[in-house]
């Protein structure tokens, strides 16, 4: 175990880089983050700062030597960042989930070697392959980069074949991946927490809503039937494990109609579907990423009240922070990012409900704290 005093590298310094370093300081680590941006959210809260490209080797180096351990906030850092930081230092979760977590093509794969079902899928290097996966497939479907997409980049929906042309040619680099479309019931998401011994604790499932291709709302937990609730943390400890993974691990989900759930993405490290957990849990997903990564006990999180969290997305959302400051029942969270441009994340906003009173309501949006 790192005692307190010890560093954790963060590699970013967007909010998941933030929030995991203030939970890092409230177990009494200090916090180094490496990153291109200056001003960027983790670098407000960090003791100490690198403004460098992920690329640059001397300044990766003198990062190593400055940290006791390293870990990562999103997974776009460049695969080749850890491969030059793991001679030098411990990196936690370690390149091969990070590996996987960036490709969407080796994400289905690994998957589906790990037993957890995915929908139809196939890979598109050209065009006539592209035609193959539409016949096989079917329509509608979602065409996808197989890299750095999220937030509804990188994608585009084929609702008939005239579509393949203009979406084969936008979307870029090459390959792409064709995923059928899914008729499902809800979006839902577990997370599980790995620790250094392969201990494994997970979260409530929690059900997402989105707005124009962004999470809009994370309803803790999901009503769901308990059978549905026990596959979905069954499929993030699985997961967890055969990453071999040491921090925290995001599955989103969907789920049938007939109660089954397929797989969609994964993301090895603090996802935006957990921000419920910072303050519905009296273990949040930032605090068990930090314990599992400087190798501390897992505790159980021990969810203790049911919750709405709502992304503050964009400037005319972001604009209700003084209202929602005022709500006993509602914990905020502002991210210190300066340009309020639409579409961006700025912060969210939790709602805290007695436990068990979400099942008491039939459609849980309405508590929402906007």
């Amino acid at each position: 175990m790192l005692p307190p005093g010890s560093t954790i590298g963060i590699l970013g310094g967007g909010q998941l880089g933030r929030m995991s370093a203030l939970a890092a300081a409230a177990l009494g680590y200090r916090c180094h983050v490496f990153g291109p941006e200056a001003d960027s959210p983790g670098m407000q809260v960090a003791a100490a700062r690198t403004v460098a490209d992920y690329t640059d080797a001397a300044a990766l180096a003198r990062f190593a030597a400055a940290v006791d351990v390293v870990t990562f906030e999103f997974e776009n850092v460049p695969a080749a960042t850890l491969d030059a930081l793991a001679p030098l230092v411990p990196c936690r979760p370690g390149v091969a989930a990070l590996r996987i977590g960036q490709d969407r093509i080796a994400e289905k794969t690994f998957l589906e070697a790990a037993g957890i079902p995915v929908g139809p899928w196939r890979a598109v290097q050209t065009r006539a392959e592209l035609d193959a996966a539409v016949a096989a497939l079917g329509l509608p479907a979602v065409l996808k980069t197989t890299r750095m997409g999220y937030d509804g980049r990188g994608q585009a929906v084929l609702r008939s074949p005239g579509d393949a042309e203009a979406a084969f040619a936008r979307l870029s680099p090459h390959p792409l991946i064709l995923e059928a479309f899914i008729p499902f019931e809800r979006e839902v998401s577990a997370i599980a927490a790995r620790g250094l011994d392969g201990t494994v604790v997970t979260f409530d499932l929690a059900e997402n809503r989105h707005a124009d291709h962004i999470l809009d709302l994370t309803i803790a937990p999901a009503q769901v039937p308990d059978a549905v609730a026990v596959q979905g943390r069954a499929h993030v400890a699985a997961l967890a494990t055969a990453l071999d993974l040491v921090g925290i691990l995001a599955l989103e989900m969907f789920l049938l109609p007939d109660g089954r759930l397929l797989a969609n993405e994964m993301a090895p490290r603090p996802h935006n579907s957990g921000h419920w957990t910072m303050d519905a849990c009296q273990h949040g997903q930032f605090e068990l990423h930090v314990r599992a990564v400087a190798g501390l006990p897992l505790p159980q999180p021990g969810r203790h009240a049911d919750s709405i969290m709502k992304n503050l997305v964009g400037p005319d959302s972001y604009a209700a922070w003084p209202r929602l400051a005022a709500c006993g029942d509602v914990a905020l969270h502002v991210y210190g990012k300066t340009d309020a441009r639409p579409g961006r994340k700025l912060g969210h906003a939790t709602r805290i409900l007695p436990s068990g009173s979400l099942a008491q309501h039939r459609d849980p949006a309405l508590l929402s704290p906007l």
